[in-house]
């Protein structure tokens, strides 16, 4: 390399970025904007090498086309449709994930927060803290033991895997629905498999979001998909927000057709204070507050995925600027 590199940090991760100058600091300068939106970043990373880019910001065409020498996108994150892949792939730009850095985390929250749910543990906690309504357990009745109940997992990659052992060491009854996983892949795992997503819902106490956003997965969960769910079934979405459409979510638990629903992802992040949703979750008055649960897109973190994530990221960037291939190429 006849000059110095330049690697750029565009979101989520600040200063000190010393695991990233651990790893790249003999090779690039390392640079950090702590950038909240696609326009911030402007004039910024035009002359970068290598780019690793969190999920608070995106980059589209238009950013990319004005790239004048970088080799890579590192989506440092398992999801990637904040990248524009082809626009990119058009450049000779090659855009990589790190898929394996929250899968125990993230199928650690779904089991939680399915458990939560589904034992009245956010309800029962939810009601009596604001004083409603006795102090007894027949608050929450009908509820039903989980083992040999079903639970649904929609995409069987890495996360769904661990979600669908994890719900099947409690003794449910795990069935997933994956129309890209090999044949077979039940057999290993000692789970059923449904071949269309009807076939799942239709059985399902528990659906559980593991699926990537594509045009194919946009509002895989809607009005006509939920009422296809038994009456007081539970979603987990810990996948992408705008794989589930939560307005029909939200009318599903307020109809009560729904028993409730845990969301760690929505479509806006931060959601606008007036979203139907926010404003029912936030009124113990109505009736889907104490049967819905919000994260803040935080069922990847745990302080030791959060460090694979920047090392995997930093480390997959060392190896093109070493003229080396990367891993885990999505484009």
């Amino acid at each position: 390399m006849s000059q110095r590199a330049k690697v750029v940090v565009t979101d989520f991760i600040t200063e000190p970025l010393d695991h990233e100058r651990r790893i790249l600091g003999d090779l690039a300068e390392v640079v950090g904007l702590n950038a909240f939106s696609e326009e911030e970043l402007a004039g910024r990373i035009d002359d970068a090498d290598a780019i690793m880019l969190y999920h608070f910001v995106s980059l589209t065409a238009r950013t990319i086309q004005r790239l004048k020498q970088c080799r890579l996108i590192v989506r440092c994150g398992v999801g990637f449709d904040n990248v524009d892949g082809r626009a990119a792939r058009e450049r000779g730009i090659t855009v990589a994930n790190v898929p394996d850095y929250g899968t125990e985390d993230v199928a650690d929250t779904a089991i939680g927060m399915m458990l939560a749910l589904t034992r009245g543990v956010h309800f029962l906690n939810s009601r009596l803290q604001h004083r409603q309504g006795p102090w007894i357990y027949t608050q929450v009745q009908p509820l039903h033991r989980l083992r040999g109940r079903v639970f649904g997992v929609v995409g069987i990659g890495r996360i769904g895997t661990a979600t669908a052992l994890r719900a099947k060491a409690l003794g449910m009854d795990v069935v997933y629905h994956d129309p890209y996983a090999l044949q077979g892949r039940d057999k290993s795992l000692g789970v059923r498999s449904a071949e269309t997503l009807p076939e799942l819902l239709a059985q399902a106490h528990v659906v559980s979001l593991h699926c990537p956003l594509t045009p194919e997965t946009r509002h895989l969960l809607h009005r006509e998909t939920i009422a296809q769910m038994p009456s007081g079934s539970f979603v987990v979405n810990t996948a992408r927000g705008s794989v589930v459409d939560v307005l029909a979510v939200l009318d599903a638990v307020n109809s009560g057709h729904l028993g409730g629903a845990a969301i760690d992802v929505l479509e806006t992040e931060p959601p606008p204070d007036d979203h139907p949703l926010i404003q029912a979750w936030r009124d113990p008055q109505h009736r889907a507050h104490h049967r819905i649960i919000l994260n803040p897109h935080s069922a990847f973190y745990s302080e030791e995925g959060l460090l694979d994530m920047r090392v995997k990221g930093s480390q997959n960037c060392r190896r093109v600027l070493l003229g080396q291939t990367p891993y885990n190429v999505v484009n």
